[in-house]
């Protein structure tokens, strides 16, 4: 059977769609938003209806035929903590998203809008959402942090990690429930996941301040000098927030989270952003170091992923110190509307199960 299906990945400033015939994309846009058409919305999830407007005129615009249309998938946003999978969004879904129970951020519009627009073509059209950046597969273990009221949390490129590693399977003729893979993300955050049996039973959390400084977060901080700056008087919580994540890595030290331009200026002999660029592939070695530990050095394979797999000179740095652990491979950039559309085709083909929020 063929299968057409549609797939919706908010971002803050942007909305991108594609459309796919089983795996083979048919067509595909980034519709930009600007600050002024935003600013109108008090909270994020107020967007929805101009956003899908916006959506459906581009379809119109490039004569997609909705009534094809078999199933519709959005980005999956901050829901509650859940397992990996393909998730049909339920009315349980949209409520906890509406009512922003786990926090406000752009991915919570993607399973309103698949509902939305599903609806819109007709009663019998399934929407879901893939791996939200909150999949939990943690072992208890894990959660310990050292200190009863801070537990460690699963948040990570849940969606690219796991694609990833299925590819990267795929390719070996092996099953990813087979194999024990450390899966390391790099873009504006940073997330290395430790992959055991199809389960990510280890992760540092990129969002909140943990593992490896990145071109946008600060990554594991000392806490006892964080707890002194935060009471200091010097700063708001918000200003300690946007430290954390906004402001702090790359742009805290260098005053740019753009990858290129810290080249640039290293290639123009700027010592000080090569130490600081040096440094964070130092920090993520590092922390792929620790993930091996958790897999007892029984590592199948290092996966290295996003958009700063891009970059020669940091995938070097990184590779001269973690080669001795497992094979390397770099799978650069991060393809998620085909990891949406992909994991729904499978689902709908009865290769997946779909799961219930």
């Amino acid at each position: 059977m063929e299968y057409n299906i549609l797939s919706i990945n908010p971002g803050s400033t942007s909305t991108k769609i594609a459309v796919y015939k089983n795996l083979d994309e048919e067509f595909t846009v980034t519709i930009r938003h600007s600050v002024d058409e935003l600013r109108r919305f008090e909270r994020i999830f107020d967007q929805y209806e101009f956003r899908k407007e916006i959506i459906l005129k581009t379809l119109e615009d490039a004569r997609i035929d909705l009534k094809k249309i078999n199933a519709v998938v959005g980005r999956g946003g901050l829901v509650r903590p859940i397992p990996s999978g393909v998730y049909r969004v339920n009315q349980k879904m949209l409520d906890d998203l509406r009512n922003e129970l786990y926090g406000e951020h752009a991915s919570n519009l993607g399973a309103v809008l698949a509902h939305e627009i599903a609806n819109s073509i007709g009663t019998n059209i399934p929407a879901f959402i893939v791996d939200p950046v909150v999949v939990d597969e943690l072992d208890e273990i894990a959660r310990i942090s050292g200190h009863p009221e801070l537990p460690r949390i699963s948040i990570f490129h849940a969606l690219n990690q796991k694609a990833v590693a299925r590819r990267f399977a795929r390719e070996q003729g092996k099953k990813y429930e087979d194999l024990n893979l450390i899966v390391v993300h790099l873009g504006g955050g940073i997330t290395i996941g430790v992959h055991h049996n199809g389960r990510v039973i280890d992760v540092n959390n990129g969002l909140d301040g943990e593992g490896p400084f990145a071109p946008e977060r600060s990554g594991t901080l000392p806490v006892g000098q964080l707890a002194r700056l935060c009471f200091s008087g010097k700063y708001t919580y918000p200003e300690v927030r946007k430290m954390i994540t906004g402001k702090g890595g790359l742009v805290a030290y260098l005053g740019t989270n753009s990858a290129l331009e810290v080249e640039e200026r290293i290639a123009c002999g700027d010592d000080y952003a090569e130490l600081i660029y040096k440094a964070m592939a130092y920090q993520i070695s590092k922390e792929i170091g620790a993930a091996s530990t958790v897999l007892k050095g029984n590592v199948d394979a290092i996966l290295i992923t996003g958009g700063l797999a891009n970059s020669p000179v940091l995938v070097k740095w990184i590779q001269e110190r973690v080669y001795f652990i497992a094979p390397i491979h770099i799978y650069p950039g991060e393809d998620e509307m085909y990891a949406l559309t992909e994991n729904v085709y499978f689902a709908l083909k009865g290769e997946l199960p779909i799961r219930e929020y």
